[in-house]
């Protein structure tokens, strides 16, 4: 299993009453724009994603432009908030996704939350909040039967035949994607020593981050014993200097591209995205622990929700063979 080395992001369910031990030097006068630049410091602390802090904090801005940037906090309630979120999808005049108002109806609860819990409201405004019903749409994904066709073909071109030479990279790429469920960016950074082969039985990939920042998404995956002869047979053809896989990231789309294509599948849907699904998808049919399989993918629990639904529907179409939206 993936160890968890990630920090908690807190929905308003989840957060625990040890961080709320000191309040703020907040006041329910305090105006949105003071209480953005504590929760800024607070999301920080508590080890939230670069990338959700700067979404977090744009969607609080965004609701100080509707508001007023100076509106007092304490002066807001949940009526406030469903105009804003109605706002959002038929009064601004800008397109609003179903994965932005979502993570926007997050941002207000987190951010809400956090004050009540720290005593600077007495009540929380989002709690009530109208949850709409906006959903997006469920990934189209190989099939098991896909996935067995596109095997077949890279280990076909790892044997070679009179016309081609042996190449290993395309059953590496795609079986490492198939068990890890890594994205494109981690797979890039892999490098020889991010592999433990110390138990020959039990190998495990550790994930890397340079930046220090994303070190809360390291994590270790198991491997399948017999990927290491994959490995080693590709090292052997292409002796990379430094990262394992030694080309472009583009260089690698357009492999699993050519995969697809030979074993005749619709173009795209041998992709890095969708075998990330692909993979998540065994280990739920396995039945995996969801949070062995959220730790896996490196996803915090607030990004876990949207992938955890969209497993349960996937799995649920695939049992009725009715498509799920």
């Amino acid at each position: 299993m993936a160890d968890n080395k990630q920090p908690q992001l807190f929905s308003n369910s989840e957060l625990p009453t040890e961080q709320t031990g000191s309040q703020p030097p907040l006041t329910a006068d305090a105006s949105i724009q003071a209480a953005l630049g504590l929760f800024e410091n607070h999301m920080r602390d508590e080890g939230f994603a670069l990338n959700t802090r700067k979404a977090f904090a744009s969607d609080i801005r965004l609701l100080g432009k509707y508001l007023g940037i100076g509106q007092p906090i304490g002066e807001i309630g949940t009526k406030n908030l469903n105009d804003y979120l109605d706002w959002l999808q038929n009064g601004r005049g800008v397109p609003c996704s179903a994965k932005s108002y979502a993570r926007r109806v997050t941002t207000l609860k987190v951010f809400f939350s956090w004050l009540h819990e720290a005593g600077v409201l007495p009540n929380d405004p989002a709690a009530a909040v109208i949850q709409r019903s906006v959903k997006s749409p469920l990934p189209t994904l190989p099939t098991e039967t896909d996935l067995e066709k596109a095997t077949a073909v890279t280990r076909d071109v790892m044997q070679g035949s009179a016309q081609q030479k042996p190449d290993a990279r395309p059953h590496l790429l795609l079986t490492l994607l198939l068990q890890t469920g890594i994205k494109k960016g981690e797979a890039m950074a892999i490098v020889p020593n991010h592999i433990d082969r110390s138990d020959p039985d039990k190998p495990i990939l550790f994930i890397r981050y340079a930046n220090p920042r994303l070190r809360y998404k390291e994590r270790k995956v198991d491997l399948a014993p017999e990927w290491l002869d994959v490995l080693d047979e590709y090292m052997a053809q292409y002796q990379p200097p430094d990262t394992i896989f030694t080309c472009t990231p583009r260089n690698l789309e357009y492999i699993l591209r050519d995969v697809g294509d030979e074993a005749g599948l619709e173009r795209g849907l041998l992709s890095f995205e969708n075998l990330r699904w692909c993979s998540a998808l065994r280990d739920w049919r396995n039945n995996e622990e969801p949070d062995d399989i959220r730790q896996k993918l490196g996803l915090s629990k607030i990004t876990w929700r949207d992938t955890k639904s969209k497993l349960e529907k996937l799995i649920q179409e695939e049992q009725t063979g009715v498509r799920g939206s």
